[in-house]
């Protein structure tokens, strides 16, 4: 291959991961890097100068009010103008997130041990090293992933206004809205169940323990203390007990299924039975916290 040649797959390549056009002039060599790009740290948008004196820049609907440069003999970084922070936490912010995206499957596709940070990189647009950067390990990594899996349950559960049911249907929206949760997210199913393999080691470390139990069983106890006020719920209903009959009923449907349909030939999971499973379980709770007739 010509060196021509050779040198238009190299800017082709590096024009696909910055993200923006880019023009290599004949004298220097100015490289734009975007936001979006793969070649800069997260949240960094400016223009690096190799080999030649930085010049300010820009691209069409960006702002070259923030610029990076970088001097080819003394490898130095320079940075000015860093007055887009709004920017880079919004950068940081979706890098964060797709690296979780991709933890989370990882996780749970292969477990805490079989999962590789390598194979996570490789998958986000980001670096090994950056995801040391944003986590501080393997570990953190796991927590994070996990914690965050357990605050999109308890986000479902307070979007939901259940003031204005009657206390039956609200119990029952509630169970429900678990169903619907842990259906919709079987990776969260096989996060727990992985960290229950390693005895809950884990999220014991979580600082946010308390506040992801909490609003689960404080709006569970809301409802059954109206519905108690209203002679229809019984005494000695526990709202952890609630909470332990729903989430078993749903986790069992999902975590199970496999091993069910081989055993029952009966998939938990079919379609065309989910309707009658929900039903089931909404009937369930709802008659045991009722006050006999």
């Amino acid at each position: 291959m010509t060196d021509g040649r050779l040198l238009d797959r190299a800017r082709r390549l590096w024009t696909d991961l910055a993200g923006v056009p880019v023009a290599f002039p004949d004298a220097g060599l100015a490289v734009v890097v975007a936001p979006e790009s793969q070649l800069c740290p997260p949240g960094w948008v400016g223009i690096v100068t190799l080999g030649g004196p930085r010049r300010p820049g820009g691209w069409p609907g960006r702002s070259a009010s923030l610029s990076s440069g970088c001097s080819a003999a003394s490898g130095s970084w320079e940075t000015e103008g860093m007055d887009q922070p709004d920017v880079r936490r919004r950068d940081a912010e979706r890098t964060r997130r797709e690296i979780l995206d991709v933890a989370t499957a990882e996780f749970a596709d292969r477990g805490y041990d079989g999962a590789r940070v390598d194979l996570i990189a490789e998958r986000t647009r980001t670096t090994k090293r950056m995801i040391y950067y944003y986590f501080g390990g393997k570990r953190q990594l796991y927590i994070a992933a996990l914690e965050r899996s357990y605050a999109r349950i308890r986000e479902a559960e307070a979007r939901v206004n259940l003031d204005h049911l009657a206390p039956a249907d609200a119990i029952r929206r509630l169970a429900e809205i678990t169903f619907d949760h842990h259906e919709a997210n079987p990776d969260f199913i096989r996060l727990v169940s992985i960290e229950n393999i390693h005895r809950g080691e884990h999220i014991a470390q979580l600082e946010s323990l308390a506040a992801l139990n909490s609003p689960a069983i404080r709006i569970l106890e809301q409802i059954l203390k109206r519905g108690r006020a209203e002679g229809v719920f019984r005494e000695d209903v526990d709202a952890v007990d609630v909470h332990l009959a729903i989430s078993a009923y749903c986790f069992f449907r999902i975590a199970n299924r496999y091993t069910f349909t081989a055993i029952f030939e009966r998939d938990p999971v079919d379609p065309a039975r989910r309707d009658h499973y929900r039903r089931m379980l909404g009937d369930m709770v709802v008659s045991a916290v009722t006050t006999p007739a």
